[in-house]
Parts: structure tokens; C-alpha cells; sequence
């Protein structure tokens, strides 16, 4: 799923727990998330001002980066002429769409926003043979909206982690811990067990648990 690719890029282990052992936790933070999207979520509800269409919940997928799922909203603006615009059924005329992807805290250290918005992007040129040179990501802890610029090199850079993705999805094997700060934030640490520092053998784990010692 496209909603994969920010875990991935936060802890490819997380993101395989999540999709190949299919296993969640919900801490704070996730159920904050939760409930913003849930005002992004309905596919039914559309907003007009001004000039500008929002839509809800939109359907995307790409076979370039073998990813679908959804974009919170896309913004479309109008526009006079047909280059990279696209046509609604419910809206006469030609549209600019720009995805805007919500987040629950702030700017992060990484690209893992970025990345998530790119794929979308990537998504919605593929899926009407278009190009967008921009794109949004709403920070709801700021109330902050910043506009990312879809430069070659995010393009690229989401195009590798997509296909490492589809690399460790096919092995089916998660990789191995790797403790750092930003575990302490995850609603996957006490599955995850990065603290473990002892791997044990299991003819020894069975010795200590199952047998009983003779003299």
C-alpha cells in the first residue's frame, strides 16, 4: 500500500512488521493521526471555494512504482487551457489537481512526508497522463501547509525506496533491529524489541525452559 512508503522511510523493519507480519500498535500519536484523517477520509465529500475543488479520499495506483491506495484530498484550480490539466464529470472545464497530504505533528527530519506525497503525485500523473510540479503537505500541530516542489530527485529517491520495498516484501523476511531514538516514538516498540541484545539459540532457549538438568 502507498500509505506503506512513510513507514519505510521512518524504519524499514517497522514497515515490515506492519505488512508482512501484520501486526499494529496504537499509541498516542497513531490514534491522533487516526482521527485527523477521518475529516480528510470521506470520498462522498466535496468542498468548493472559490474557484477551487477539493476532493476527498481519491483513489490512486501506479504501475511504475507498484503502489495504490489513497490521496487525502486533491485540490483542483482551473485552468484555461487542456496542458497536464485533467476533466471532471461533475465540473465543466479543464483542472490543475494538486494532492495535499495531512499530518498530525510537523516537518520531520527525513523525507518520509515527502516521499509519501511524491508516490501520490507519481500516482496521479501515471493515472491521467499528466505532470505536477508541486504538491502539499498539511501539518495540523502548526497548522502549517507548505508546498513541495516534486524535483527529479524526490522523484528518484521514492522510486528506490518503492522498489526495496517490493525487494523485502517478496523475501518475506523482516529486517533485524536497529535501536536508535527515534524507537521511543514507534507504537511498535515493545513488539519490536530493540532492546534485545542476546540472541539465543533455540537448543539453548529449549535447555533453559523446557528441560530439566541431570547430574
Amino acid at each position: 500500500m502507498l500509505s506503506g512508503i512513510q513507514h519505510f522511510v521512518f524504519c524499514p523493519r517497522q514497515w515490515a512488521l506492519i505488512h508482512i507480519e501484520q501486526v499494529w500498535s496504537d499509541n498516542r500519536l497513531t490514534v491522533e493521526g487516526r482521527l485527523l484523517h477521518q475529516q480528510a477520509d470521506d470520498p462522498f465529500y466535496r468542498q468548493k471555494n472559490g474557484d477551487c475543488v477539493s476532493l476527498r479520499s481519491v483513489s490512486i495506483a501506479s504501475k511504475e512504482l507498484g503502489l495504490y491506495g489513497f490521496s487525502d484530498v486533491v485540490e483542483l484550480r482551473p485552468s484555461d487551457y487542456a496542458t497536464d490539466c485533467i476533466r471532471h464529470p461533475s465540473y465543466p472545464g479543464y483542472w490543475k489537481p494538486f494532492p495535499v497530504e495531512y499530518k498530525r505533528g510537523h516537518s520531520k527530519p527525513d523525507e518520509r512526508d515527502e516521499v509519501q506525497l511524491v508516490a501520490q503525485v507519481i500516482c496521479l500523473e501515471e493515472m491521467h497522463g499528466i505532470k505536477i510540479d508541486h504538491a502539499y503537505l498539511f501539518y495540523w500541530e502548526v497548522r502549517r501547509r507548505e508546498e513541495i516542489a516534486i524535483n527529479e530527485n524526490l522523484r528518484r529517491l521514492t522510486k528506490q525506496y518503492a522498489d526495496e520495498m517490493h525487494r523485502i516484501f517478496k523475501t518475506g523476511v523482516v529486517p533485524k533491529a536497529e535501536k536508535s531514538r527515534k524507537c521511543y516514538h514507534c507504537s511498535l516498540f515493545d513488539i519490536c524489541l530493540p532492546d534485545t541484545k542476546v540472541k539465543l539459540l533455540a537448543k539453548n532457549y529449549l535447555k533453559k525452559n523446557l528441560y530439566e538438568e541431570t547430574p
